[in-house]
């Protein structure tokens, strides 16, 4: 771990009536002292003016002193509170670096916390996803985990899996004793109960997940089909120009509305069809490469026509494993009532972007193929978080089917219990290699 002193501005660019420099270290009040000319009290604010190689003011502010272990990294810490001007922010870092401080690296701060046991790592990158949250039920959820609760579910986990641990391992150091004593210490009762609790904080971190990065929906289909005006009836903007002359929209439009704090990134895409023009036919590239990337597809068709034999060929040239839903448009135009029903491979919802109808259908649809329910108790979570919970239960279901075989075989029963509990210390940082932690921290802004 690298122990030297680290600065670098702590609030966003740009102009502020406040700008904050943050310095991490060891030993920092001659650091203070060479730039202050002030010994700082710990834990109260001290004006002082941050001088100059020659002495002369660069700003006038609250300099703040936490000593180690009692502040964020665990580190001697310094903030300078000054004017939130670039230019004056930029002379202030420059000076700490000529004091002897280099630049922090992405989320150095957070990892430093992390590695002198401040937080453990679910907890620091909780930091990040609450300052990323895009809706207010995703930043409710990152302080959950922020406080520890995510964390303290993991733990919960933890425990049991190590006192079952501790009776098999008990069992196969005293080979007289066979699966009854197992059976009289109830330890397939707690398998059970340990595989409910695992299925119950998946459940909870996939929500979590949805409120941290969205569901990714794109408006395909033939121009003229009303995509633009489902865009602007979703965001509830004009933001896509709508005319009735076809290939008006020639390239991708994004929007990020939410629906029940998901957010949903909303991207609306050129007409599919064939066509001379090279603009076009650049814009028509682009949107299939933009429903590659996709959660969900929405592929539009005028509810007057139907299914054409050019909405089929779209329909069959999506990815197979793509969700999809077929919208019947304009049915202010054709008399069909809005509706939700069930085609083969596909639902469809039968509305008008223009008059409104129906898109609660699709609101509710779209939270549906999330997998989205309403609860209280989630906290925010990641991929890899989902992948540990995951690789957790498939080791947890191993153990049982390997001690419910004809022939129990206690030694492999161990080892898959060993192994569940390996994938939950990676949630946390009690199993987790030096270069994830590198990918980890390098996502996170400088300054935190």
């Amino acid at each position: 771990m690298k122990s030297d002193t680290i600065a670098a501005i702590a609030t966003a660019p740009g102009r502020g009536g406040v700008g904050v420099i943050r310095i991490s270290g060891s030993n920092l009040l001659p650091f203070a002292f060479a730039l202050t000319g002030k010994t700082p009290k710990p834990r109260y604010a001290t004006l002082a003016d941050f001088r100059a190689a020659d002495d002369s003011t660069i700003d006038s502010g609250l300099l703040l002193f936490f000593p180690n272990p009692h502040s964020f990294t665990g580190e001697d810490v310094l903030e300078l509170q000054g004017h939130g001007g670039p230019v004056v922010m930029q002379m202030l870092l420059a000076r700490c670096l000529d004091i002897g401080a280099r630049l922090a690296e992405p989320g150095e701060f957070s990892r430093r916390a992390f590695l002198n046991g401040k937080m453990d790592l679910a907890q620091a990158e909780a930091v990040a996803d609450l300052i990323d949250a895009a809706t207010s039920s995703a930043a409710r959820s990152a302080v959950r985990s922020l406080q520890g609760e995510f964390s303290r579910a993991i733990a919960e986990l933890n425990d049991e899996l190590i006192n079952l641990r501790m009776l098999v391992e008990a069992t196969l150091d005293f080979p007289e004793e066979d699966i009854d004593f197992l059976k009289a210490a109830n330890a397939f009762g707690r398998l059970e109960t340990l595989q409910l609790k695992l299925a119950q904080i998946f459940d909870r971190a996939g929500q979590g997940k949805l409120l941290q990065s969205g569901l990714h929906v794109v408006l395909a289909g033939q121009p003229n089909v009303g995509k633009s005006s489902l865009l602007n009836r979703l965001a509830g903007d004009d933001l896509a120009i709508v005319t009735p002359i076809a290939g008006t929209t020639r390239d991708a439009l994004r929007s990020t509305i939410q629906i029940e704090g998901i957010p949903l990134h909303i991207i609306d895409t050129a007409g599919l069809r064939d066509t001379d023009d090279e603009v076009e036919k650049i814009g028509i590239e682009r949107s299939w490469k933009e429903i590659e990337r996709a959660d969900v597809v929405l592929l539009l068709v005028d509810a007057r026509r139907g299914v054409s034999a050019e909405d089929q060929a779209i329909l069959e040239r999506l990815p197979a494993n793509l969700k999809r839903i077929t919208i019947y448009n304009k049915i202010d135009l054709s008399g069909r009532l809005p509706e939700r029903h069930e085609e083969p491979g596909t639902t469809a919802i039968s509305l008008s972007a223009r008059s409104g109808d129906g898109i609660d259908l699709l609101r509710q649809e779209l939270l549906r193929i999330a997998g989205w329910h309403q609860t209280e108790d989630v906290f925010i979570a990641r991929e890899r978080h989902l992948r540990a919970l995951s690789q957790a239960q498939a080791h947890v279901d191993a153990a049982k089917i390997v001690v419910e075989g004809h022939f129990p075989a206690l030694e492999l029963f161990a080892e898959e219990l060993r192994l569940a509990q390996q994938s939950l210390g990676q949630i946390t940082g009690e199993f987790t290699a030096d270069d994830l932690l590198g990918v980890i921290f390098s996502r996170f802004c400088i300054g935190k």
